[in-house]
Formats: C-alpha cells, sequence, structure tokens
C-alpha cells in the first residue's frame, strides 16, 4: 500500500518534508467530475479536455501528483537527484510504477533522464508550463500568484480573439449550446449554487473556442479550461458568480448569434475585465 512517507529518510526529501502533501488532500482530489450535459454531442464538449492529467490512475498517478507538487513548490529544486529505488522504498511501489511516473514527470519537462547520469529535476525554463497539471501544481504552491496572473494575461490573448473569430459561423447546434450553458448559469445563480455556474462556465468558454474553428487555438484552450477549473482565488470569477459576469456571457452568445465579430470580441473583453486579477495587468476595454 502506497503511503505519503515513510520514516526512513531516504536522501529524497527532508525528514516530514512529504508528510506535507498527503494524497488524500491533493488539489483536486475530492473536487466532483464535470457533468456530462443532457443531449449534448460527444464531440462539444472535447475542446479543453485532451489532457495529460495523471489523476485517477492508481498509484501511478498518485506519485506523479506527489513528486509532481514537490517539484513545482521547489521542495525537490533543480538538479536534485531522484534514484528510483529510494523512491520506490520511500513510498513503498514497485519499480514499475516509479519508472513510469517518472517518464510522465519527463514528458512534462519536469525531470531529465540521461545515460551515467540519471534522473534529475529540471528547472523551470524547461517545464511545460501549458500543461493543465503543471497549471495546477502552481496554483496552489508558491507561485499561484504568479500562475493567475500569466493564466490571466494568456486568457486576454486568447478569448477575445476567438470570440470575433466565432462570430457568425453557423454551427448552429454549438450555438444552441452556448446558449443552454447560460441558461444553466443563470439558474445556478439564482440558487446561489457556485458549482453548477463554474461547470457550466467552463464548457460555455470550451465549446466558444471551438466555434473559432482555429485548430490551434483548439490546442491552447486547455489553458482557458484549466484556468477556470482553479479554485481558490479570483482568476476562475466563478466562486462568486455575478449578475455582471452572466451578462457578459449573453452579451457574447448573443453576439455570436447575430455575426457581430467586434460586439463579440468586446463583450468578451469586458468579461475578463470584470475579474479583479485581470484589472491589475490590463487596461479596461475601449469602446468604439
Amino acid at each position: 500500500m502506497m503511503t505519503a512517507a515513510r520514516s526512513v529518510d531516504s536522501g529524497l526529501a527532508d525528514p516530514g518534508e512529504l508528510d506535507r502533501y498527503p494524497f488524500a488532500e491533493a488539489p483536486g482530489a475530492d473536487r466532483a467530475a464535470a457533468p456530462v450535459w443532457e443531449g449534448a454531442d460527444t464531440d462539444l464538449g472535447r475542446v479543453g479536455r485532451r489532457t495529460t492529467s495523471s489523476r485517477g490512475r492508481g498509484l501511478h498517478g498518485q506519485l506523479v501528483q506527489q513528486l509532481g507538487q514537490m517539484i513545482v513548490s521547489g521542495d525537490l529544486g533543480a538538479d536534485r537527484p531522484l534514484v528510483p529505488e529510494e523512491i520506490g522504498q520511500r513510498f513503498e511501489v514497485s519499480r514499475t510504477v516509479v519508472r513510469e511516473s517518472l517518464r510522465v514527470l519527463e514528458a512534462k519537462g519536469l525531470v531529465s533522464a540521461r545515460p551515467n547520469v540519471g534522473t534529475r529535476v529540471r528547472p523551470v525554463s524547461d517545464w511545460n508550463l501549458l500543461d493543465p497539471d503543471i497549471i495546477e501544481w502552481r496554483a496552489f504552491g508558491p507561485q499561484r500568484d504568479d500562475q493567475r496572473r500569466e493564466l490571466t494575461e494568456l486568457r486576454w490573448t486568447i478569448e477575445p480573439l476567438a470570440a470575433r473569430l466565432a462570430a457568425g459561423h453557423g454551427r448552429a447546434e454549438v450555438q444552441q449550446r452556448l446558449t443552454d450553458m447560460v441558461e444553466i448559469m443563470g439558474h445556478a445563480l439564482a440558487q446561489g449554487d457556485s458549482i453548477t455556474f463554474a461547470r457550466a462556465d467552463a464548457e460555455y468558454h470550451s465549446l466558444l473556442i471551438q466555434l473559432a474553428g482555429n485548430r490551434m487555438l483548439e490546442h491552447l484552450s486547455g489553458i482557458v479550461s484549466a484556468a477556470l477549473q482553479v479554485s481558490g482565488g479570483p482568476i476562475t470569477g466563478c466562486d462568486r458568480p455575478t449578475e455582471a459576469s452572466l451578462a457578459h456571457h449573453t452579451r457574447i452568445a448573443d453576439a455570436l448569434a447575430s455575426g457581430d465579430a467586434h460586439a463579440a470580441e468586446s463583450a468578451m473583453r469586458q468579461l475578463l475585465t470584470v475579474q479583479p486579477e485581470v484589472e491589475r495587468v490590463v487596461p479596461a476595454p475601449r469602446e468604439h
């Protein structure tokens, strides 16, 4: 059985260091899964969900989560050696589990494995900072303020463009789904249900980026999904859903339906500016 840490000091981390990251309290571990909206086309919800997340994959996923959090938090600093035998002993897992976990972390750019050198932690400059797991680990670690600011700045770049491109694309089924999400958000707001509001909000933004018809934007949509799913800070804008936020979502959907690209882009900028975190990094949009 895998444990958070063993009493023996293997050199992987200082005594007691691993106990700060119990699996049961890992970020997102107790978060409810995103709902399957009734009547949804399975293709419509696919954008933003193609991630490399290791969550929910038993011992292997738990070890990836544990080591990933420790690296991102700085508890395992750059160039720190990771000895598979020591990891296996510390977490009481097999060599196969350790090997597969390190491969996942290597794919994320967190570690590197070289002959005659072994596996070592890589510097932040080598990390895949767009990986949804790394986004979440950073958002819950010492770098959370930087992570939220950077996510906000990226959203400000991506989403107004997506809204402008999506206007008038004629995907009636996607447009209807956007309208459905606005309706769900309205009911959730009236009932004070922030969880349902957040789920519908995430679905709304994923659908909008899909509607833009730009495959490169679709590839980046995971950034938006990760930003919306990270809780505990103003970056989500969903822990305290407001009438203003709902109104901007409605304006965007209406502009898309009428093919008004300028109005869609402007409404998206207004929506992003509703969030206090955004106001510190971008100017308020100008009305033309």
